[in-house]
C-alpha cells in the first residue's frame, strides 16, 4: 500500500467542499455556460430515474412497507 496521504480536495471537510462547488455553480450560471433543463428534459430525466429505480423489487417492497406503516 502506498504511503500518500489525502490531499488537496478530497481532504477537505464536506461542508467547505459543498461550498466551493456552490460556487462553481453560481459561476456557470452568471456566465451563461450553465445547462439548464427544460421541463421535457426534467421530465425525461425522472422517468428514466424511476425506471432505473423500479428495477429493484427488494427496493420497491420495502418502500412499500413503510408506506403501509404510516
Amino acid at each position: 500500500m502506498s504511503n500518500t496521504s489525502r490531499r488537496g480536495f478530497a481532504s477537505m471537510d464536506p461542508d467547505k467542499q459543498r461550498q466551493i462547488a456552490s460556487k462553481g455553480g453560481k459561476a456557470a450560471h452568471a456566465k451563461g455556460t450553465a445547462h439548464e433543463f427544460t421541463p421535457e428534459e426534467a421530465r425525461e430525466a425522472g422517468r428514466r430515474g424511476g425506471m432505473v429505480v423500479s428495477q429493484n423489487r427488494d427496493h420497491m417492497a420495502a418502500i412499500g412497507r413503510e408506506g403501509g406503516k404510516k
